[in-house]
């Protein structure tokens, strides 16, 4: 039996390394002719030995990519708008996929779809090619997801945890807070975990505004996140082919760091732009539309995506990809064909709701249909132990507090719940661009679902939370320490924090 098992292994790994050497297409050039342009499509016939997804190089040194090859003819899309280009001019295979040279220098930088930088410094040459389309890593090839990503945000390490290797989609109306997660995430990385590699930080802005993106470049720099993150950025008013192929390049500048035992944390803002875009190209390929006019490959071309999000094993590098697909939906209906289609991809969801968005409570996260598929899995012993009840906590406070607004005449059991619910919905409530380290998040979740808070007015709990982290780091840095060191807390250090809560709680 176990022979046979390492024959199968063997087998698998032997059938890998031949898929990932036809990233590079075998073929000898060829030349063909112009016979149509039109909304950036070009149809070009004599392109005889083309391969599907190749890139091709016309007489002014424009760039194109195959998309459709039809029996005398083939449908090329057109990487940048081109006046120059006219009927009968010549075309030329390349004999290579699109790709991106990616190397360190790429850290700190904003660049186009195209790897073309737009902050107006250079870029060296050199690096690594990377093709922009890979085989995802097979299973032998990753390890599970257990070592935490941690965002900063106290609703998302305590409720819905986030692994490093990970694939949790943000999904959620249009203004309810998704980006800001996603950047918030992003600064955090800074507070350097000295127990775990530094995170590297992609952002891929798919058909966002232009003033959007440089407001987002901007606050990475104010924060000083800069240094370690890199912006892959096609705006609203570029072409429907660079938007499509952004988070490809965002991927393959990803797999590079992975490949080289660091972890990454990827953002594709959003993909709900990203399936509008393929859609605008199908639809002018006059490919059929299916499911709300988007073809049926859009699922696969998704899942393609999303799966080079992985955790390598040891003998692979150790590296890792996490990602944050982001999708916008329209009036909550999570059941349309991209949302489902995202959903059933990815290892979870963080469900933004507009309700509670717009009754204060930010990050707008429902605890109800929120979930993260890895779990305690990704969770540190300290936080596992103090977060366990909160989510039945939460979302029977929910229920309740629907239920009270009917005016009914409430036992006094119920009215303690009801309190104590109120709190702890009052103390997940975080600012944006305010990530908080662990021991912070452990002495405000730990103080809320304690009943701690009971009896403190509900106005006061935010003003109470920034300062009592402050009084326990510098009266007990010991009992801070033991916090920080992401153990479990024993029964001593349980009531000695229960004391010095309570001891602020005197003088505050």
């Amino acid at each position: 039996m176990a022979n046979r098992k390492d024959n199968i292994q063997d087998f698998l790994k032997d059938l890998e390394s031949r898929i990932d050497k036809m990233d590079v297409i075998p073929r000898q050039t060829n030349e063909g002719r112009i016979l149509s342009i039109g909304d950036g499509i070009v149809s070009a016939n004599g392109l005889g030995s083309a391969g599907f997804g190749e890139e091709v190089e016309f007489e002014d040194k424009t760039r194109g990519l195959i998309f459709n090859l039809d029996e005398d003819q083939a449908s090329i899309v057109l990487l940048r708008d081109s006046d120059s280009l006219s009927e009968d001019m010549r075309v030329k295979t390349t004999g290579k996929t699109l790709g991106i040279n990616v190397s360190e220098q790429l850290l700190g930088r904003v660049i186009t779809a195209l790897g073309e930088p737009l902050d107006g410094k250079p870029l060296k040459g050199g690096g690594k090619f990377y093709p922009l389309e890979k085989i995802a890593p097979g299973v032998i090839k990753r390890q599970p997801v257990d070592t935490p990503l941690k965002t900063g945000i106290k609703a998302i390490d305590s409720m819905i945890p986030i692994g490093r290797g990970q694939r949790e989609l943000i999904i959620g109306d249009r203004n309810t807070g998704k980006t800001a997660i996603a950047i918030d995430t992003i600064i955090n990385q800074k507070k350097r975990d000295l127990n775990l590699p530094d995170v590297i930080c992609v952002y891929c802005a798919i058909g966002q505004k232009r003033g959007n993106i440089a407001r987002i470049v901007a606050k990475l720099s104010e924060e000083d996140a800069s240094s370690f993150s890199i912006v892959v950025a096609a705006s609203a008013s570029d072409s429907p082919a660079q938007q499509f192929l952004s988070p490809f390049t965002a991927t393959a500048i990803a797999e590079y760091f992975m490949d080289r035992g660091r972890d990454v944390f990827i953002v594709y803002d959003d993909l709900s732009k990203h399936a509008w875009a393929y859609r605008q190209i199908s639809l002018l390929l006059r490919r059929p539309a299916g499911r709300e006019a988007y073809p049926g490959d859009i699922f696969y071309l998704h899942s393609r995506l999303l799966e080079r999000s992985a955790r390598m094993s040891k003998e692979e590098g150790g590296g890792s990809i996490t990602s944050f697909p982001i999708i916008e939906t329209q009036a909550g209906d999570v059941a349309a064909y991209i949302p489902t289609n995202v959903i059933s991809i990815t290892d979870g969801q963080i469900y933004l709701e507009t309700d509670l968005f717009n009754a204060g409570t930010r990050p707008a996260i429902n605890a109800g249909l929120s979930v993260s598929r890895v779990g305690g899995n990704a969770q540190t012993g300290i936080i596992k132990q103090i977060s366990g009840p909160l989510r039945l906590e939460l979302a029977q406070f929910r229920s309740l507090a629907a239920f009270a607004q009917f005016g009914s005449d409430l036992d006094l059991e119920t009215q303690k719940q009801l309190e104590r619910g109120r709190r702890v919905a009052e103390i997940l409530k975080q600012p944006q661009f305010a990530p908080q380290d662990e021991a912070q998040e452990v002495i405000s979740i730990f103080a809320a679902s304690k009943g701690l808070l009971d009896d403190l007015s509900l106005s006061k709990v935010s003003n109470f939370e920034t300062k009592v982290h402050d009084f326990i780091k510098v009266k007990n840095k010991k009992l801070w320490a033991r916090i920080s060191s992401k153990e479990k807390m024993d029964d001593k250090t349980i009531k000695e924090l229960t004391t010095e809560i309570e001891n602020f709680k005197k003088i505050v």
